[in-house]
C-alpha cells in the first residue's frame, strides 16, 4: 500500500516541476516582447532628456543595461522624476557595447560636466557594474551618494560563455576583468542590488553580499523596469541612499 501514496507524490513533484518550467517559458517570452516593444518606443517616441531634469530632490543618474539606450528606462525614469528627482543621462554611453574600463570614465566625465554631487546612480543589467566601478574610483567615488542596480549580473551570467559577440562574452563569469571587480567588496555598503525572483539571461541571480538586496515577486530582466513594484523600490532605495540611511532590507 505505500508504494501508491510514493507514486502520488512523485506524479504532483513532476507536475510541479512541468509548471514551474511553463511558467519560466512563458516570463522569457513575455520579457523579450517587453524589450522589443520598449527598445522600438526608445526609438520613436523617445523622450527629451532635459524634460527629466528638474526637480528639488537628489539627483539620479541613469546607467542602461548592455544594447540598451537610456529610453528603455523611460517609465522608471518618469516614476523618480514624479517623485522630485531630477534625472539625467549619459549619452556618450549610446548602446552600452564598450569594456567597462572604457565606459567608466565616460560616466565620470558625465558626472563633472552636470556637476553632480552626492547623485545616486541608477542602473541595469550592466549599468549596474559599471556603477560599481564608479563607486570604487578615488575621484568619483566620493560625488556618488549610492548604487541602485536592477538584475546586475555581479558574478557574470553563465549564459555569457557561450554567446558570439565579444562585448555580451565579457560578461562571463570567467571574464578576468569581471572576476575583479568581484573581488572588490569595498562599496558593496552603498550598493542597492534589486532583482527578480526569476531573471532568464542572470540565472546565478543578483544577490550581491555585503550590498542591501531586494528580491522582488517579478520574472524577467527586462520586463520589471516597468513595473510600479520596482518603481517604488528603486525609489525606497535612492531614498535611503540620499539620506545616508542604514539599510532597510527589502522582501
Amino acid at each position: 500500500m505505500p508504494e501508491r501514496p510514493a507514486r502520488l507524490r512523485a506524479a504532483g513533484r513532476a507536475a510541479a516541476e512541468v509548471w514551474h518550467r511553463l511558467r519560466q517559458g512563458a516570463a522569457w517570452v513575455r520579457d523579450y516582447a517587453w524589450i522589443v516593444r520598449a527598445q522600438a518606443r526608445a526609438v520613436l517616441a523617445a523622450p527629451l532628456p532635459d524634460s527629466l531634469a528638474a526637480g528639488d530632490r537628489t539627483p539620479v543618474l541613469l546607467l542602461p543595461g548592455i544594447y540598451e539606450t537610456w529610453p528603455v528606462m523611460t517609465s522608471l525614469a518618469r516614476a523618480l522624476h514624479a517623485a522630485g528627482h531630477p534625472v539625467h543621462t549619459v549619452p556618450a554611453l549610446g548602446l552600452n557595447l564598450r569594456p567597462l574600463g572604457a565606459s567608466m570614465p565616460l560616466v565620470v566625465e558625465r558626472l563633472e560636466a552636470l556637476g553632480l554631487t552626492r547623485v545616486v546612480l541608477v542602473a541595469h543589467s550592466k549599468g549596474g557594474l559599471i556603477g560599481k566601478m564608479v563607486l570604487a574610483d578615488e575621484h568619483a567615488g566620493p560625488r556618488v551618494a549610492g548604487l541602485v542596480a536592477v538584475n546586475t549580473p555581479f558574478a557574470g551570467s553563465v549564459y555569457a560563455r557561450w554567446f558570439p559577440v565579444r562585448p555580451v562574452r565579457a560578461l562571463s563569469p570567467l571574464d578576468v576583468h569581471l572576476l575583479a571587480l568581484a573581488r572588490d567588496v569595498a562599496a558593496h555598503a552603498r550598493i542597492w542590488s534589486i532583482f527578480a525572483r526569476f531573471d532568464p539571461h542572470v540565472p546565478g541571480g543578483s544577490e550581491l553580499a555585503g550590498a542591501v538586496n531586494v528580491r522582488l515577486p517579478l520574472d524577467g530582466h527586462f520586463r520589471p523596469l516597468g513595473d510600479p513594484l520596482l518603481h517604488a523600490a528603486v525609489l525606497d532605495a535612492v531614498t535611503h541612499l540620499a539620506d545616508g540611511a542604514g539599510p532597510s532590507p527589502g522582501p
